[in-house]
This record gives structure tokens, C-alpha cells and sequence, in this order.
């Protein structure tokens, strides 16, 4: 199997900074500290995910593109692949839980993409969407498990090193990054080589965070809890993502709902920003402590897509 790169890395910034202006950088005090924010929930599609989405499919053949594309995910990947595939003139197809946040439903739709709906709970998203694939003759995209999609995530921090250093605040030490089954930090593991990597998941959901400690694949434990954070709910990680960010020695936290609930509000009275639970892991992270915020350090914001409905009980601080 093809392994993701830094050249690949960079080789997705550059296709990315073509089409997209880079997502804006912002500084902000936490205990004293100044804290640089890569605002990724500024995306067309309010997500990191158009990165991997974009460098995956203008990778594929001509007759590879005609096929289509398939592909599962919760909301946000959906909507990656939906419009780069709009873009591209490519059927796409998305399976999606039923459970999936409306409004990550809508915008997918809205894109073009066919959505098909799964039962999180009994059905597996990767058999419906390999079953689909093989019956269309179309390819399959996994959200994290793929080293293009790998390799555009990382584009992300390739810009966000640029920008600050071109701002006066030096090349980014530390980097914070929400975790779900790991494709956006393994792609910033990949290239930001010097700088130290934390990952941040739900509690409950920190398969990634014990896979680190074991030096292993450890898969969630079973009936983990509810969680606010859809983005972020992945069984189990997979080796392209854990043995880039096992061999940079990256380390995990877990957050509670709480949290993160705290961190979007901090977000929109402080930055004034749209931030959804799965895209504030990492600034609940530093918030509660749990990684203590330090000179150089790098938080990504990755999504805004809200339920609003949700989204005003966090801000409300109704959250259990």
C-alpha cells in the first residue's frame, strides 16, 4: 500500500493553494500565554475535510473520475468529497448514519452527493460503502484510512507554519489537534516534523490516545458513552494514521462533554466563532489543562458545521 509523505504533503498544499485561499490564523491569550489558532471551520465547507477530499480525488484517473466516487462519514468528509466532486464533475455517494447532525446532512445533499443512511449502532459504514463501491465500479474513499487524504489534512499545516512565521511568531513547537481516526493530525505529524503532536478525542471515544500508550491498535471499548462530538467518533484508528503518529512519538488527551462545551463557548465570547464539539476538542484540551498551554503552540479549530439546536444548549452551558 502506498504510504502518505511529507513530499505528499506538500505536494497537496500546493494543488490546495490553487483553488483555495488559506484558512486565516488567530492569537489569543490563555493563561497568560499567546496561542495561535488555524480556524479550519472557515472552509467552504466549514471543515479541514476539503483538503484530503480535494488532493484524493484530483489524484484519480480520468476513468477512475467517471465511475464516481464513494465514500462514509458523519457530515463533515461528506461534504469534502461532495464538493470536490461537484467540482470535478463526479458522481459521489455517501453513506451516512441516520443520526448524522441535520445540518451535515443538508449541505451534503445540497452538494449533489446521493446520501445513504446506516444504523451506527448495528451496521458497519465501511462493509455498505465497500458493497457499494464494488457494485458501481466506483472508488472508495475512506475518511482517515488513505494517504492522499492523509497527506491534503496536512496541508493544513503546512499553511499554518508559513503563516506564522511570516507574522512574526516563528515556526509552530507544539500542535493540538482534534482526533478521530487521526488523518488530520497524522497528516500535521507529516509536516510540521519538528514540532510536537497531541491528539484530543471524547472521552470514551480515545482510541487513538490508548493505541499511543500501548504501542498498538486498541479499538473503542464497548457501549461508549454519547458524545456531541460526531466527527470524532471512530471504533478504531488505522495503521496508516497510528504509525505515523506512533513513530513521532505524538501524545493524547480526553476530553469531557463539558469541556467542550466550555471551549465553544470560549470560542464565539473570545474569537467570535462557529465552532462545533468535534472541531473544539483541542482548545477544551488547553482550556481544562490537560495541555497546558505554552510559548509556540498551535491549537486547530477544524469545524463549525452545528446543530443549532445543540449548539445553543452548549452556549447556554446545558450541557450534562
Amino acid at each position: 500500500m502506498r504510504q502518505p509523505t511529507r513530499a505528499g504533503v506538500r505536494d497537496a498544499a500546493a494543488k490546495i493553494a490553487q483553488i483555495l485561499p488559506p484558512t486565516p490564523i488567530f492569537t489569543h491569550d490563555i493563561s497568560g500565554i499567546p496561542i495561535v489558532f488555524k480556524v479550519e471551520s472557515l472552509q467552504p465547507i466549514g471543515a479541514f475535510k476539503i483538503r484530503g477530499a480535494w488532493h484524493r480525488l484530483t489524484a484519480m484517473s480520468d476513468s477512475a473520475r467517471a465511475k464516481g466516487v464513494v465514500a462514509f462519514s458523519s457530515g463533515n468528509h461528506a461534504q469534502g468529497i461532495a464538493w470536490a466532486a461537484r467540482r470535478l464533475g463526479m458522481i459521489a455517494t455517501i453513506v451516512m448514519p441516520a443520526d448524522a447532525p441535520r445540518a451535515k446532512r443538508e449541505s451534503t445533499l445540497a452538494l449533489g452527493a446521493e446520501v445513504v443512511d446506516y444504523d451506527r449502532a448495528t451496521q458497519s459504514r465501511e462493509a455498505i460503502a465497500g458493497q457499494l463501491a464494488a457494485a458501481r465500479g466506483a472508488t472508495l474513499v475512506p475518511s482517515f484510512d488513505d494517504p492522499w487524504v492523509i497527506e491534503g489534512q496536512g496541508s493544513a499545516g503546512i499553511e499554518a507554519e508559513r503563516q506564522m512565521i511570516d507574522a512574526g511568531l516563528g515556526a509552530p513547537t507544539h500542535v493540538v489537534v482534534p482526533c478521530g481516526g487521526g488523518g488530520l493530525s497524522a497528516g500535521i505529524a507529516l509536516a510540521l516534523k519538528e514540532a510536537r503532536i497531541t491528539v484530543v478525542e471524547p472521552e470514551g471515544w480515545d482510541d487513538m490516545r490508548r493505541s499511543l500508550e500501548a504501542s498498538w491498535i486498541e479499538p473503542v471499548g464497548p457501549n461508549p458513552p454519547p458524545t456531541a462530538c460526531d466527527s470524532l467518533q471512530t471504533p478504531q484508528v488505522s495503521p496508516l494514521t497510528f504509525d505515523v503518529l506512533s513513530r513521532r512519538d505524538a501524545t493524547g488527551v480526553a476530553v469531557s462533554e463539558r469541556e467542550v462545551a466550555a471551549a465553544q463557548r470560549w470560542a464565539a465570547q473570545r474569537l467570535r466563532l462557529v465552532i462545533e464539539p468535534g472541531g473544539a476538542a483541542a482548545l477544551a484540551a488547553v482550556l481544562a489543562g490537560k495541555v497546558p498551554p505554552e510559548p509556540g503552540m498551535l491549537v486547530i479549530l477544524s469545524g463549525g458545521n452545528v446543530d443549532m439546536d445543540a449548539y445553543a444548549r452548549a452556549l447556554a452551558g446545558d450541557v450534562a
